[in-house]
């Protein structure tokens, strides 16, 4: 198969569509985990002697993680959510990790597109890695994604810029040829502390009351097919 890239290593003309990478968040951008943490927390609180919860109740707190989700399945707590319920979580979700989970539409057409396109994509996640890890060979990624980080993987996590920073080093791109896209306001944060461009995953996870307009993001998409369209990263450039 002839890609872009081909033509312009041929011709000296640069006809790719996409940037060189192209780094996402995970949960509620690439895939849509809600229904895993749904069966979590309905067994955590069926443990407990409480009714299941709603997946329009936890959907809101997916990608703000396993404290956020903790707290909303039990707000009695008042979010004083202890390390031991937040091990209790992570115990229980990977039992039902990838179990009922399934990507975003377009999310596999846009991944082959950027592979198509000579690009590389990766994963900046604040799962814990070990999790994270867990997911590639369930949705075939492990030879494909450039690199992979979880929130564990390095001193410091989303929003913080480093991630993003060093996805770009151990790859040897230019902040200016990255993209980063995610669904939560800690990802846009990051990706603006690292001078990178982002793009807000508006088909994610997100309460009523976020205002993603906001965030600062160079670009909202509220579709995963939006991102396929070469049109759409040329108002990026």
């Amino acid at each position: 198969m002839i890609t872009t890239a081909d033509v312009a290593a041929s011709t000296g003309v640069d006809t790719r569509s996409f940037p060189r990478l192209v780094l996402f968040d995970l949960d509620g951008t690439l895939l849509d985990s809600a229904p895993d943490m749904l069966a979590t927390v309905n067994r955590m609180r069926d443990a407990r002697g409480q009714r299941p919860m709603l997946l329009a109740e936890l959907r809101p707190h997916v990608s703000r993680g396993s404290r956020a989700m903790s707290a909303a399945a039990f707000p009695e707590l008042g979010g004083e959510v202890s390390p031991e319920m937040i091990r209790e979580f992570l115990d229980t979700y990977e039992t039902e990790l990838g179990r009922s989970s399934v990507l975003f539409d377009g999310v596999a057409e846009l991944l082959e597109a950027i592979e198509a396109d000579g690009a590389r994509w990766g994963i900046i996640t604040n799962k814990p890695e070990y999790l994270a890890k867990q997911v590639m060979p369930q949705l075939g990624w492990e030879s494909r994604c450039a690199i992979l980080l979880g929130g564990d993987s390095l001193p410091q996590r989303k929003p913080h810029p480093l991630p993003l920073l060093h996805a770009a080093e151990v790859l040897g791109t230019t902040i200016d040829d990255c993209v980063y896209v995610g669904d939560d306001q800690r990802d846009i944060h990051a990706a603006r502390a690292a001078g990178m461009r982002s793009v807000v995953a508006l088909w994610g996870y997100r309460g009523d009351d976020e205002q993603p307009q906001d965030w600062g993001g160079d670009a909202m998409a509220a579709s995963v097919h939006e991102i396929r369209n070469a049109g759409f990263w040329q108002t990026l450039r």
